[in-house]
């Protein structure tokens, strides 16, 4: 293998292609590839496909359209489409663009450098669909995106039955892994200079199913708790069918356990919940945000919804305003309901009518937009503790300002005033502004704490294996005129 090659990954979709992503960055390198300048046309590019929306097959196709005259221009380059849109076509991508060299599914991720070899060595496109996990991935080697914030899989796959998702026959029956596996994955990350974990499912509180633990979730969240030097664990997405009180105390008593959970609702209409064969009901769902919300005052809690579902009625449209304005969500990832083949919806009458669908979404995203808008205006003049992050705030180099998380996962702008503080560092500061999207917080920095992923970050921007020289997490914050702060509303 020439050590001299580089790829690039295309991610689409959610986090946990995301992280397959970093998996399959991490088998390029180990077998010699290198990762692409950003300018340069890459010798390898690999697509890691979703096929949860309807415009899914279009984007990637154009995609692959686009690149057949870069290809033909540099000889030798490879192109390998991967994830669930590969699982769920196989040959047919081939078939439709015959300059692929690999397509490999879901379950085989770790075969892609084999397969492009095989590609390159035997000038035919290799096709490679496993109909069940190989391996659980996170045995694979990895290059992680974030020096200081890392996911990691509890399990893979779902045994939910909802009626407009193609996932479960994509993914496969739900795997978890062993507890302490995952717990020793985390411990390692820590080592690493890891501050904050996201713990990965397509339904992490049915965790412990598999191995006959219906508790398993909450003493996983209160484990990570134990582990010295982690300072953030978030998860996602839980079930509102599984949702314990358990998980709920889990969550209140372990204080690394941030305040925010992501609760899909779907739809605030019973009717369309039973058509979507979601196994709770309106009352259910904001009782559970109740519960949440007397232990954790704090919580930001997101949500998913769908509109225009089959059937869905103007009466089952109010029902979900009416749900959305008692959630009070500090946001919310709209979707308009698309036909996906082979998912029991597809067939369903009283398919909603397209100008209907946009009418309803726009009035949909303006009331979301406007709660979360005064759910966030009511932290103006809090104080906030921020993980910095890389590449969250786009238009910081315009604004002067850097951008990172606070401990409810919310978006917070910031002004650094001459502190510099690295991605991985903590800021404290207090919330100037808000907008439905993100906070403001314009003043001097109350405190600035260099951490262990703050090194993690210089040592990898230096390109050095060791220490980035900052000071040791945990060491006292820098304080800047005013006493340093903790949780939001502490």
């Amino acid at each position: 293998m020439n050590a001299a090659r580089t790829y690039q990954i295309r991610t689409y979709g959610c986090q946990m292609n995301s992280h397959d992503s970093e998996r399959l960055a991490g088998l390029l390198e180990e077998s010699g590839y290198r990762r692409a300048d950003q300018d340069a046309v890459p010798d390898v590019v690999v697509f890691n496909t979703c096929a949860v929306r309807e415009n899914a097959d279009n984007r990637l196709y154009g995609n692959l359209g686009h690149l057949m005259p870069v290809k033909a221009s540099h000889p030798g380059m490879q192109i390998a489409v991967g994830g669930c849109l590969a699982q769920k076509d196989r040959a047919g991508i081939a078939d439709r663009a015959p300059w692929v060299d690999v397509v490999f599914g879901t379950h085989n991720i770790g075969s892609l450098p084999a397969l492009l070899e095989r590609a390159r060595v035997r000038a035919e496109a290799q096709v490679e669909i496993a109909e069940s996990l190989e391996r659980f991935p996170s045995v694979l080697p990895v290059r992680r995106e974030s020096p200081y914030a890392a996911w990691v899989a509890i399990s893979v796959g779902c045994n939910n039955t909802c009626t407009f998702c193609i996932v479960p026959s994509l993914r496969g029956r739900e795997e978890d892994r062993r507890p302490g596996d995952v717990l020793a994955e985390v411990a390692a990350l820590v080592g690493e200079g890891v501050l904050e974990v996201t713990l990965l499912g397509q339904n992490v509180n049915s965790y412990g199913a598999a191995f006959g633990d219906r508790q398993a979730f909450g003493k996983l969240l209160r484990a990570c708790g134990e582990i010295d030097g982690l300072e953030r664990v978030r998860f996602t997405s839980p079930h509102p069918r599984d949702f314990t009180a358990d998980v709920i105390a889990a969550m209140a008593e372990t204080p690394n356990v941030m305040p925010s959970l992501h609760m899909p609702l779907q739809s605030g209409s019973d009717a369309v919940l039973r058509a979507m064969r979601r196994s709770y009901r309106q009352e259910r769902y904001l009782g559970i945000l109740e519960q949440v919300r007397a232990a954790l005052p704090d919580a930001a809690i997101t949500t998913d919804i769908i509109v225009g579902f089959p059937g869905e009625t103007e009466r089952d449209f109010a029902d979900t305003l009416d749900t959305v304005r008692q959630a009070r969500f500090a946001g919310a990832f709209t979707f308009q309901y698309s036909t996906r083949p082979g998912t029991p919806a597809a067939a369903m009458p009283g398919q909603v009518p397209a100008d209907v669908v946009a009418d309803r979404y726009g009035r949909l995203t303006a009331l979301v937009a406007q709660i979360a808008g005064a759910e966030n205006e009511a932290l103006v003049g809090r104080a906030v503790e921020v993980l910095v992050a890389e590449g969250e705030g786009r238009k910081d180099s315009a604004t002067h300002r850097a951008s990172g998380r606070a401990r409810d996962n919310r978006l917070v702008h910031f002004a650094p005033s001459g502190t510099a503080p690295r991605p991985g560092d903590v800021v404290s500061t207090v919330v100037t502004q808000a907008a439905p999207h993100y906070l403001i917080a314009d003043g001097p920095p109350l405190a600035v704490r260099r951490t262990r992923g703050g090194d993690a970050w210089q040592a990898r921007r230096d390109g050095l294996a060791g220490d980035g020289g900052g000071a040791a997490d945990g060491a006292a914050p820098v304080l800047l005129g005013m006493p340093a702060v903790g949780r939001p509303g502490s």
